[in-house]
């Protein structure tokens, strides 16, 4: 079920509210876990007893772990163990395609592929079982013995399908003891709204503009018209996933949880390094947290820290997806924060803003090819065509059309891709002394954008987040 349907927003969302305000305070863990499965189920009916047997399995070796505690040769070898049936639960459904397709192509093998639909949101919940087993090892939390509280933080419907990821550690307070306020609430639908509109109006142009630019012939366009298809793509991209974690937040809030953000502006960074630190948050964080760091973060040698940069970043492509594009993808990104840290690094930082978000914006815009292309082949035939190679010109009337006829959309996410689009939005509510009237404005701009985007999807549909796949 997609938040940007009209199942979820006029069926579901209003009865689990009602549900989950009628129960009293004991029973709303209860009822949350049973509206979250109920919710899971709506969509995966096959893999729910996937997410239950995840939450079983984790549940159990957290104690587990917990209970040895004092013995730290057991407890790790409980903690491999928990791993070890993480990740190969995750890696059989995301990776099974990929690995027997390298093995048929280096061996001349001809092993039959069987087509195994990927359990929506498995990457995000298992990374969040992973993080809490870690913590529970390093003593960072109690293993909890409520398996109710334990399958909300797992299973929790606002975050379980695309994230962002949640620590334990972050919630473990409001799993028992969370404030649930009408201020609270009319927050959380405030941000809920905007994360509508920016997937369901910004998000929904962006894709009408990329996908009639990919629809036509590759050699068929011009270098510009090329340069407007990925800059499409990366206002896609950036409104498709920062308006599902907006949702997403949104609406915890709405049921009393405090989740952090996930998106802070990456399109303003002013390198490629700052702009993975601002572009989905949780996933930066868990793996600097579980991953980067354990490894030996900085504090190793010149050659071991470019190798784990390198070793992290394939690990983050590979997560994106199981093909050679995202491979490519993450030791590009990999290479080029390797090159920022360690040789161009404190040049960037002297340039004036305009030209490091230049120089990023560049970077990132090259690394998008290879993430909305089908194969290698198409992304290297993308980009010769961005930079003029092999096509019939630099300019062509269709890309000059596609900009002119949507400049007023194309205004909007330039806006809303920083922060002078949120601030507009506060100066005019801010505008109104009264406080009677400034509720009245700002009700007024919050139903109009929900009414917009319900006008959007009973045109094109609900359309389906991007991150979804991962």
């Amino acid at each position: 079920m997609l938040f940007n349907s009209i199942t979820f927003l006029l069926g579901f969302l209003p009865i689990a509210l009602i549900l989950y305000f009628v129960v009293p305070k004991r029973l709303k863990n209860a009822i949350l876990l049973l509206i979250s499965l109920f919710f899971y189920a709506w969509g995966e009916p096959i893999y729910i007893g996937l997410l239950i047997l995840s939450i079983l399995l984790n549940y159990f070796c957290g104690l587990d772990i917990y209970q040895r505690r004092t013995e730290k040769v057991s407890a790790k070898n409980s903690l491999i163990f928990a791993l070890i049936m993480n990740l190969a639960v995750l890696g059989f459904f995301k990776y099974y395609e990929f690995l027997i397709t390298a093995i048929n192509g280096i061996f001349s093998a001809d092993i039959a592929i069987r087509n195994l639909p990927l359990p929506i949101g498995i990457s995000f919940y298992t990374f969040q079982a992973i993080s809490y087993l870690v913590d529970v090892y390093r003593k960072d939390v109690v293993a909890t013995r409520n398996i109710v509280n334990f399958g909300v933080y797992l299973a929790m419907f606002p975050s379980l399908l695309v994230g962002p990821i949640v620590r334990y550690l972050d919630i473990e307070e409001q799993l028992t003891s969370r404030q649930v306020t009408w201020a609270k609430f009319g927050d959380g639908l405030m941000l809920f709204i905007i994360g509508l509109g920016k997937k369901v109006v910004v998000a929904g142009s962006a894709a009408i503009i990329f996908g009639q630019i990919m629809s036509m012939d590759l050699g068929g366009f011009s270098a510009f018209t090329a340069w407007v298809g990925a800059f499409a793509f990366a206002f896609k991209i950036y409104f498709d996933f920062s308006g599902y974690s907006d949702m997403a937040i949104g609406l915890a809030r709405m049921f009393g949880f405090e989740l952090l953000p996930n998106f802070n502006y990456p399109y303003v960074a002013t390198s490629v390094a700052s702009f993975w630190k601002r572009w989905h948050i949780s996933l930066s964080t868990w793996v600097r947290d579980y991953l980067y760091i354990p490894l030996g973060g900085s504090r190793v040698t010149l050659s071991r820290n470019i190798i784990n940069l390198m070793l992290v970043w394939l690990l983050i492509g590979l997560w994106h997806g199981a093909t050679w594009n995202f491979v490519f993808l993450g030791l590009y990104f990999g290479a080029i924060i390797a090159l920022e840290k360690h040789v161009w690094g404190k040049f960037i930082t002297k340039l004036p803003r305009v030209i490091g978000q230049t120089y990023t914006l560049f970077l990132v815009m090259i690394g998008w090819v290879f993430f909305f292309s089908p194969n290698i082949g198409f992304a290297i035939a993308y980009l010769q065509t961005m930079f003029g190679i092999g096509v019939g010109g630099i300019l062509d009337t269709q890309g000059v059309f596609l900009l002119t006829s949507n400049w007023l959309i194309g205004f909007v996410m330039v806006l809303g891709s920083g922060t002078v689009g949120i601030r507009f939005l506060h100066f005019i509510i801010n505008a109104f002394a009264n406080a009677l009237i400034k509720k009245l404005v700002a009700s007024f701009i919050y139903l109009g954008i929900f009414v917009v985007s319900l006008a959007f999807i009973l045109n094109y549909g609900a359309q389906p987040f991007i991150y979804f796949r991962f």
